[in-house]
């Protein structure tokens, strides 16, 4: 009898458009007893994580973190940085060393599958490219048969490319060296024809590492998909949720065209969504176990995507890369968010 009552009530919250309470999940638990959110960056990429020389941390995938930290907390600096390897993230988020893992990390299936992981959402749509010294005189990486080519190991991008070359009956000798500044320093120093990697992380190095930027060139081709996608253990729902639509709040945030200067008078708007995305309307935040207003300070303290992406890695930034993949698919991109409601 009491089971038939407790699917009735659930049943019955339903039919009212309501969510039943989000049932604690360690990882939240665990994040609000310390008081801040562990997240795992790069050891530090121009444009997506990297200190400067106060010590402060900005970038794409920052603002990631500091999303969750403005949802939980309401407060966006409620964030410790741990700075790993591409061989040290996977490990250290499986170990719980990280609650986030928010490292330029691309999203594949034996990743989703094999290492305990759930990856969220993409928040840069990528591909691996290859960039040379403008002085060799190369402008396809149809021209590199024979080349030599740094690649960090234990990467997508170097199973990649090797898959690339034999597709293309072209040899190359890899260069393989563990540590990313040594990598670089090895290709600006003139070991390596080129320097393979994502093509957002190329202009990073390009534009943070390169004496004379204009000295070097990325090639046009990409020869893979890399969606780079913050991470999470499995098998903490509460969690993943939390992570996942703190992501699409700021991606909503710019299809609706609300920005961290207008979110305050958005809340005014008579627009049901935005009521419902602002806390206006209530239940959303219940659903995920946190204040109401928790996307309200997403947007307030972080931005919406657009903001996030112009400042990090568009055309406020020394990247000014394009949004391309990355544009709003109501203008020809990939970036698309589920509703929330």
């Amino acid at each position: 009898m009491k089971l038939t009552h407790a699917i009735g009530a659930v049943a019955a919250l339903a039919l009212m458009g309501a969510a039943p309470p989000a049932r604690a999940g360690a990882t939240m638990d665990a994040v609000k007893a310390k008081g801040f959110v562990q997240c795992g960056v790069n050891l530090g990429l121009y444009g997506f994580s990297a200190p400067d020389d106060k010590g402060n941390w900005t970038g794409l995938d920052v603002d990631v973190c500091r999303a969750i930290a403005a949802a939980l907390f309401a407060d966006a600096n409620k964030v410790k940085y741990t700075p790993l390897s591409a061989q040290q993230r996977l490990p250290a988020l499986q170990a719980g060393e990280v609650d986030l893992l928010a490292r330029n990390t691309t999203w594949t299936l034996t990743r989703d599958t094999a290492n305990g992981l759930d990856f969220t959402t993409p928040n840069y749509f990528d591909g691996q490219g290859f960039m040379v010294a403008r002085k060799i005189g190369v402008k396809s990486v149809k021209e590199l048969n024979g080349a030599t080519v740094c690649v960090l190991p234990g990467t997508t991008t170097e199973q990649n490319l090797a898959d690339y070359f034999r597709a293309a009956k072209m040899t190359y000798k890899p260069v393989v060296i563990e540590k990313n500044e040594e990598l670089n320093s090895a290709f600006f120093s003139g070991r390596c024809d080129a320097l393979t990697s994502d093509a957002s992380q190329l202009a990073g190095v390009r534009a943070g590492q390169a004496a004379n930027p204009d000295d070097y060139v990325i090639l046009p081709e990409l020869i893979s998909k890399e969606p780079l996608t913050p991470a999470v253990r499995q098998g903490d729902s509460q969690w993943t949720d939390l992570v996942r639509w703190s992501q699409y709040v700021m991606v909503y945030a710019e299809e609706k065209g609300v920005t961290s200067k207008t979110v305050t008078v958005a809340q005014k708007s008579p627009d049901p969504d935005l009521q419902r995305l602002l806390g206006v309307t209530v239940g959303n935040g219940k659903a995920l176990g946190i204040d109401e207003k928790w996307a309200f300070n997403i947007i307030m303290q972080v931005g919406n995507y657009g903001e996030s992406f112009e400042r990090n890695v568009g055309k406020e930034s020394r990247l000014k890369l394009d949004r391309g993949l990355n544009a709003l698919y109501t203008n020809g991109g990939l970036m698309y968010a589920m509703p929330p409601r």
